[in-house]
């Protein structure tokens, strides 16, 4: 499901006098407060469907698969989601 999917979905879970978009608006909405709390909090926990939570990734040496050359990568940051034990069930 990509974006405009998932819009079409809220759309329709929304009822029928909702318009395209409101429901992007409102996907939108929910996208940023998720970034911003994770900017913030480093962490955000959506009780029944999972935790978006910043993790620290290690300096590490690499390849570059063009040339094969051993090269350094910087440590870094990155989002990771668990998703809850309910949606794992549900899958």
């Amino acid at each position: 499901m990509n974006k405009a999917e998932l819009i079409e979905s809220v759309q329709k879970a929304l009822g029928g006098e909702t318009s395209k978009r409101a429901a992007g608006e409102a996907v939108e909405a929910v996208l940023t407060a998720i970034a911003k709390g994770v900017k913030k909090d480093s962490s955000v926990q959506l009780i029944g469907f999972g935790t978006f939570k910043v993790t620290k990734r290690a300096a590490r040496t690499g390849r570059n698969p063009k040339t094969g050359e051993s090269m350094k990568i910087k440590a870094s940051k990155t989002v990771r989601f668990t998703p809850s034990s309910v949606l794992k069930k549900s899958l």
